[in-house]
C-alpha cells in the first residue's frame, strides 16, 4: 500500500493535469454507464486533431485475459506516483468503484472473479471497430499511431516471422509505428518488412553502427485538421542489451536525448504546430525525458505496459499510457491553433470483447491468417486450477510453472525465467492449450539451457536485473520485471544501490544458504548469447505438463521485499 503522503502527492499531480473538479469524473462516468458499445465509445469531440494510440499488442489477434500487476514499485522521485500505484490504491486514486468494469480492466483486484463477469479484452477485430468509428467521425483530423511490440508474442507470429501481424496491421492502416521486439526477427527480416510497409517505421534513435548515421526515418510530418503534426519515433533504447545484439549487429540504439532535441527543433523549424513523440522508452524514461526536452507536446509512451485513465503532465508535455495486449485504445482530441496546443480531451477506451462488436473485415482476415494453425493452437496440454499470469515486479504464476518445468525436466537445482511483461493470463479451471503456452514464450531465442553457476554469479545476475528495474535514474532502467527464480528464495531491497539489494539467498530443497563459491545446476531460457543450446522452452513445459496434467501452484512467497 502506498503511504498517505505518496497518495496525496499523486492526487495533487493528477489534479494539476485534469483541472479542478475533474479528478474522478472519468471513473464516475464509467461507473454510471451501461456496458454497451455506444456507451464505451461515446465521446464528445473536441478540437481539430485526434490522436489514436495503441501499443504493446504482442501479436494478440484475438481477445485475451490479461491481469494487471499487483506490484509496480517506483523508486526515487517517482515513488508512489502513477503508474507505480496498483490495486486498491489505484482504485482510490482514480475514484473507481471496486468490482466495476474499469476496476477489472485496470487492476488485479478480484481478477479471476471479475473475469468471469466481464470476459476477455482486446482483439484486433474489436480494435478495428473502434478505429473505424473514430475515423468515420473525425475524417482527416485523425492520426493512428502504433507504439511497437506488435509483431511478436504468439504462436502464429512466430510461425510466420511476424507476417500475420504485418497483414493485420496493414489492414488497420496506422499512420506510423516504432518498435522493440520487432527486431528479434533479425535485421534481414525486419528490413524486408519495413521496406514493404505502406506507412513509415520511425526510429530516430537507431543508428547504422558502421557509418554512425541514422538507420531509419526519424520523424514524419502530417497535415491533420489544418495543423502540421510532427511524429518523432523513439524505438526501445536498450534493445541490444535486453535482446540478442547478434540478431541486428549493424544497428545501435540509445535514448539519444540530444537527437530528440535536434529532431524537435528541426520539426518546429519546418513549421510543426504539434510535436508528438511516439515512444517505446518506457514510462519513467519518458517522464524524465519530458522534464529535460522542451517542445514536445505529447508523448505516446509504451514498453512498460502501463494503462492510465488520465494523462500525466510534465511541464507542458502530456504523457499518454495505453496499456498492452490490445486491452485499451487511447483517443486524444487536441485543440491545435496558432502553432500551440490549446487544450485536450482524453479517453482510455477499454476493449471489452463481449461488448464491442468485431469488425467483419478484420475478423475474416484474422480467421484466414490463423486457419492453417487452428488445430495445433487448440491442442490441449493440461488444466490449471491456479490463476496463471505473468505481470508483477517479482512473481508471476505462469513463470512459476515454467520454472518448475525447468527444474523437473532439466534436473536442475535452480531455474531462471526472464521478467518479460508480455504473456496472457489463464483463469482457474481453464484448459492450457498450445496457444496459451506460446503466448507466454513465443520468441526467436527460446532455447532452454542447463549449466552450472556459482552462488556468486547468481547473486550478480539478480543484482544486475534489479538495477535495471530499480535504478533511481530512469535513464538506466530497462522496463522489465525482476527475473523469476525457481528453487531459490531471496530478499530484495529496491531502495538500495547495486550490489546491496539482494540478500538471504537460500536453496529451497535444503533450506541452506546459497554459498558464493559453490556451483549449482541452473536451468533457464531466453539467453541473449548466440551459442546457447537446448530445446525450446515450450517443449520443456509441454513435457512437464504431460506428466502433470493438472496444474496446482502454491502462492509464491519466496521473494521477500524489505521495507
Amino acid at each position: 500500500m502506498i503511504s498517505r503522503r505518496e497518495f496525496l502527492m499523486a492526487t495533487a499531480a493528477l489534479s494539476a493535469v485534469a483541472g479542478p473538479g475533474l479528478v474522478g469524473r472519468w471513473s464516475r462516468a464509467a461507473a454510471q454507464q451501461t456496458l454497451t458499445e455506444d456507451a464505451l465509445l461515446d465521446f464528445e469531440s473536441f478540437g481539430n486533431v485526434t490522436l489514436v494510440h495503441l501499443t504493446d499488442i504482442h501479436a494478440q489477434l484475438r481477445p485475451v485475459y490479461f491481469r494487471e500487476p499487483s506490484e509496480n514499485i517506483g523508486v526515487g522521485a517517482v515513488e508512489g506516483l502513477p503508474p507505480h500505484v496498483t490495486g486498491a490504491d489505484f482504485l482510490k486514486l482514480y475514484d473507481i468503484a471496486p468490482g466495476s468494469p474499469h476496476a477489472y480492466a485496470l487492476t488485479s483486484e478480484d481478477f479471476a472473479a471479475l473475469a468471469g463477469t466481464y470476459g476477455r479484452m482486446g482483439g484486433l477485430d474489436r480494435i478495428a471497430t473502434i478505429v473505424k468509428r473514430i475515423r468515420a467521425e473525425r475524417g482527416d483530423s485523425m492520426l493512428l499511431l502504433d507504439g511497437g511490440d506488435t509483431w511478436q508474442g504468439s504462436y502464429t507470429s512466430l510461425k510466420t516471422n511476424g507476417q500475420d501481424m504485418v497483414e493485420a496491421m496493414n489492414a488497420l492502416a496506422p499512420d506510423a509505428m516504432t518498435g522493440h521486439w520487432e527486431f528479434t526477427y533479425g535485421a534481414e527480416r525486419v528490413s524486408e518488412i519495413i521496406e514493404a510497409l505502406p506507412f513509415p517505421f520511425l526510429g530516430g534513435n537507431i543508428y547504422d553502427a558502421e557509418w554512425n548515421e541514422p538507420a531509419f526515418e526519424a520523424y514524419r510530418m502530417f497535415e491533420r485538421g489544418g495543423a502540421r503534426i510532427a511524429v518523432i519515433g523513439q524505438a526501445f533504447p536498450y534493445t541490444p542489451i535486453a535482446n540478442p545484439r547478434w540478431m541486428f549487429p549493424n544497428w545501435s540504439f540509445g535514448i539519444r536525448e540530444e537527437d530528440v532535441i535536434a529532431n524537435v527543433g528541426t520539426a518546429r523549424a519546418e513549421g510543426a504546430d504539434l510535436v508528438v513523440l511516439l515512444s517505446h522508452n518506457g514510462f519513467d524514461v519518458d517522464r524524465a525525458l519530458a522534464s529535460r526536452v522542451e517542445g514536445i507536446d505529447v508523448i505516446l509512451t509504451g514498453h512498460t505496459h502501463d494503462a492510465l485513465p488520465e494523462p500525466v503532465k510534465v511541464g507542458s508535455t502530456l504523457l499518454i499510457a495505453s496499456g498492452s495486449h490490445g486491452k485499451f485504445v487511447t483517443r486524444l482530441d487536441l485543440d491545435v491553433r496558432d502553432g500551440t496546443l490549446k487544450g485536450f480531451r482524453h479517453r482510455l477506451i477499454p476493449v471489452f470483447a463481449d461488448v464491442i462488436s468485431p469488425d467483419p473485415e478484420m475478423d475474416a482476415l484474422i480467421t484466414r491468417l490463423r486457419e492453417p494453425y487452428e488445430a495445433e493452437l487448440a491442442r490441449k496440454l493440461a488444466t490449471t486450477e491456479t490463476l496463471l499470469y505473468r505481470r508483477g515486479n517479482f512473481n508471476g504464476s505462469f513463470d512459476d510453472l515454467i520454472c518448475q518445468a525447468l527444474i523437473d525436466v532439466r534436473e536442475a537445482d535452480i531455474a531462471l525465467s526472464p521478467g518479460f511483461r508480455w504473456g496472457t493470463s489463464l483463469l482457474p479451471g481453464d484448459t492450457i492449450t498450445v496457444e496459451d503456452l506460446h503466448n507466454a514464450c513465443a520468441m526467436t531465442y527460446a532455447a532452454a539451457y542447463r549449466s552450472t553457476m556459482s552462488g556468486e554469479m547468481l547473486h550478480a545476475i539478480l543484482e544486475d536485473v534489479a538495477d535495471n528495474l530499480f535504478n533511481k535514474d530512469p535513464y538506466y532502467q530497462q522496463g522489465g520485471d525482476m527475473v523469476r527464480v525457481g528453487g531459490m528464495a531471496y530478499t530484495i531491497d529496491p531502495e538500495q544501490e547495486i550490489g546491496s539489494r539482494i540478500s538471504g539467498m537460500t536453496l529451497l530443497k535444503t533450506g541452506e544458504p546459497i554459498e558464493p563459491a559453490r556451483d549449482y545446476v541452473v536451468a533457464g531460457w531466453a539467453s541473449v548469447n548466440e551459442a546457447t543450446e537446448g530445446p525450446p522452452i515450450w517443449e520443456i513445459v509441454e513435457q512437464y505438463l504431460a506428466n502433470n496434467p493438472v496444474v496446482r501452484l502454491e502462492h509464491n512467497r519466496h521473494v521477500t521485499v524489505a521495507n
